[in-house]
């Protein structure tokens, strides 16, 4: 069953199906596709709900949109074929690392992959209350900052933030929220200063329009050693030049120097089979005019502009459509090829590691299995970020 507490609201996109070019017509979808997503209002769901419309307008298929708080809601419809795809951000990377919340004996390492991802004219990073009056990340220091329960992605990303300014959690007032929707309305009612989130999301334009307003403090891309510091909590993170967004300093003439990963990011369970994630993928390809205009950020899943080489491997029916596509390289195999062995390879450590009667003790369990989990990518050779 969900997680109880994560509280999952449903809805059904309308439209009316029209017909269909020869090219078009390829694309073989279900009569319906349940796809989950952040919060309302967040430019996850947003986007989401752009391409559930496409899929009702191009394809007469209905979209069921599901809104979670947390990285584990999210997943957790997909884990039990409920779901058939999932926006979502960089707690993909954590289910597959098997850290955090995923550290635990009901989760473990996921064999998660991808499809497309949005990588655009916004930024990722933390937005600051207006009237608290910090202009850099490093004034934070004292400072209250959201957390959300559940969701490592959020958190490890506001510290990833934290880290360019040489800040922990230790120089902080943590605040914690039931979900990101929370965080941002606790923003707005004075409970929290700085939260983690995309510079295009609704919660961050409420609160832009609200009595306090919003910065988004910069993080400097000439700042070697600030950026070095992110990439050791966030090794995800990019450099990025945020041109859109909720504040008056967003230009496309002055651009913010900003991170960013992408976002959101479209995942799929390895075990789908292949042919149904080909269709999914095919579909957001050719679907894209039908949905790129219809919320901010969607038009940054355009197939060409896709991130390379990231964290999480592309499932083999996404790889298809790319190929297709025209987008997809050898160097791009290669590497997605090293990231399935690394799946294997966290798989096989959380078998050998239940095998051998870890504690009861969920404190304990993790530990124990963290443990296990850099001994066994030590001995692959692979890299350890936790």
């Amino acid at each position: 069953m969900i997680n109880p507490i994560m509280k999952l609201a449903a809805i059904v996109l309308a439209g009316t199906a029209v017909a269909t070019s020869t090219a078009v017509a390829q694309v073989k979808l279900p009569p319906s596709v349940t796809m989950t997503a952040y919060d309302t209002g967040t430019s996850g769901f947003n986007i989401t709900v752009a391409i559930g419309k496409m899929f009702k307008d191009k394809y007469g298929t209905d979209a069921r949109v599901l809104p979670a708080g947390n990285d584990v809601a999210r997943l957790q419809p997909l884990r039990l074929n409920r779901a058939t795809i999932s926006a979502m951000g960089a707690g993909v990377y954590f289910s597959q690392e098997g850290v955090f919340e995923f550290a635990t004996r009901e989760w473990g390492p996921q064999a998660v992959q991808i499809t497309l991802s949005s990588v655009d004219c916004n930024g990722l990073s933390l937005a600051v209350a207006g009237d608290v009056g910090v202009k850099t990340l490093a004034e934070l220091k004292g400072k209250r900052v959201g957390f959300v329960v559940g969701s490592p992605a959020l958190n490890q990303n506001a510290l990833a933030m934290l880290a360019f300014a040489g800040l922990t959690a230790k120089d902080v007032k943590i605040v914690e929220f039931a979900s990101n929707n929370a965080m941002w309305k606790g923003a707005n009612n004075n409970d929290v200063d700085a939260m983690f989130g995309s510079t295009i999301a609704g919660p961050a334009k409420e609160l832009q329009t609200s009595p306090r307003g919003i910065v988004w403090p910069p993080l400097p891309h000439s700042d070697k050693a600030g950026w070095d510091r992110v990439r050791k909590v966030g090794p995800f993170f990019t450099e990025h030049k945020a041109t859109c967004g909720a504040g008056s300093e967003f230009s496309k003439d002055k651009p913010i120097e900003i991170g960013t990963y992408p976002y959101p990011i479209y995942t799929v369970y390895g075990s789908q089979a292949e042919n149904e994630v080909y269709m999914l993928t095919k579909a957001l390809i050719e679907g894209y005019d039908g949905y790129k205009d219809g919320a901010p950020g969607a038009s940054g899943l355009a197939v060409k502009g896709q991130t390379k080489n990231w964290a999480v491997p592309v499932h083999k029916g996404a790889v298809k459509a790319l190929k297709e596509a025209g987008a997809w390289s050898d160097d791009q195999e290669k590497h997605n090829n090293a990231l399935f062995k690394r799946q294997e390879i966290l798989a096989a450590a959380w078998t050998d590691f239940n095998k051998g009667s870890p504690s009861a003790d969920p404190a304990k369990f993790t530990e124990e299995w963290m443990s296990a989990r850099k001994a066994a990518l030590a001995k692959a050779g692979l890299v350890n970020t936790f």
